[in-house]
């Protein structure tokens, strides 16, 4: 099977540092980069299938180690978007780093300020297909989002979320081994509904 790691590592050496792209680097389709004034940093054994698209706009998107993305996932960086190592991103996952002005009636949606919010996802997740990640979020480290699920808001350590909107459903391996932090925040959370922020 081809790998266009080695073909992309070239294109970024052209990019004039708009693109970073790490060691060894697993491609078997062309992924689609576009950073305008924005800039792109892939970390070392980074797996990109088919149909994935990195838009960083004008903002900066940046990926860690050992993550990877399947077919057909988006990530729209105009507020920002920060990836850490190890993570699992199934396909069709969407991920918008900003949110459209909506509040004047009087002008077109199309003509309004976009409003940028980062988006963070710490190390160790899984993100299941088809989950959208909406500006502002925090994804913590461990956590497991559930297919087609929408995300907004903070999450805690090692939760498993569902849903849309996404809500906490259980804790990874059991909530007797979740950080006491997070077992605080979970119960707190079930006499509020359980919902993220």
């Amino acid at each position: 099977m081809w790998n266009f790691g080695p073909l992309v590592k070239l294109r970024a050496f052209f990019s004039g540092g708009s693109l970073k792209i790490g060691k060894r680097p697993k491609m078997p389709y062309l992924p689609r980069f576009r950073w305008r004034q924005g800039t792109i940093t892939i970390g070392d054994r980074v797996s990109l299938r088919s149909g994935v698209v990195i838009d960083a706009q004008s903002g900066t998107i940046e990926i860690g180690r050992n993550v990877s993305l399947n077919d057909y996932t988006v990530l729209l960086g105009h507020g920002g978007i920060r990836i850490g190592d190890d993570v699992r991103v199934a396909a069709h996952v969407v991920m918008a780093s900003f949110d459209h002005g909506y509040d004047d009636v009087d002008v077109p949606i199309r003509m309004q300020a976009n409003v940028k919010k980062p988006i963070v996802v710490e190390d160790d997740v899984w993100i299941g297909a088809g989950v959208k990640i909406l500006g502002g979020t925090h994804i913590a480290r461990g956590c497991v989002i559930g297919a087609n699920s929408v995300v907004k808001g903070r999450t805690v350590p090692y939760g498993v979320y569902a849903g849309a909107p996404a809500r906490l459903v259980k804790m990874r391996g059991g909530a007797a081994q979740a950080p006491t932090v997070a077992l605080a925040e979970v119960r707190a959370r079930r006499g509020q509904g359980g919902a993220v922020d």
